[in-house]
């Protein structure tokens, strides 16, 4: 007789096979500037996010460009079929934190003032109407 714990996980490896999504780990940015980037694609239609995307200036929505992209390459792998850029849109875009590079800036009177270099996690997943 199979566990409640194997039970939930064929479950959820079920509801994955039907997800389409892309993650980016460890980006060496600020979770807060990422999210900025972000939240002009929730929401929005594919096609109209790569535009945006492209005409961002910031750094990290080169970086997000790329996420976007290779989820849609994850569509594509899933379903055995062209994206169609009309029915798929960004469901969601999580942005997490990461790992703390913590330095130390050298201060007046023999002190020391910490750096924080921050990074983050993104998650993007795409839906289909």
């Amino acid at each position: 007789m199979p566990r409640r714990k194997e039970l939930v996980a064929k479950a959820r490896k079920e509801a994955r096979k039907t997800q389409y999504f892309a993650k980016l780990r460890n980006c060496p940015s600020s979770p807060l500037k990422m999210n900025q980037a972000a939240a002009l694609i929730r929401g929005v239609e594919v096609s109209k996010a790569l535009n945006i995307l492209r005409l961002t200036p910031r750094d990290a929505a080169k970086k997000l460009e790329k996420l976007l992209k290779s989820a849609i390459a994850n569509y594509e792998a899933k379903t055995n079929s062209r994206a169609d850029e009309n029915s798929l849109y960004v469901k969601e875009v999580k942005v997490d934190s990461g790992f703390q590079l913590k330095r130390l800036r050298t201060a007046p009177q023999g002190r020391g003032y910490r750096i924080r270099k921050r990074s983050n996690h993104v998650t993007l997943i795409l839906g289909t109407k």
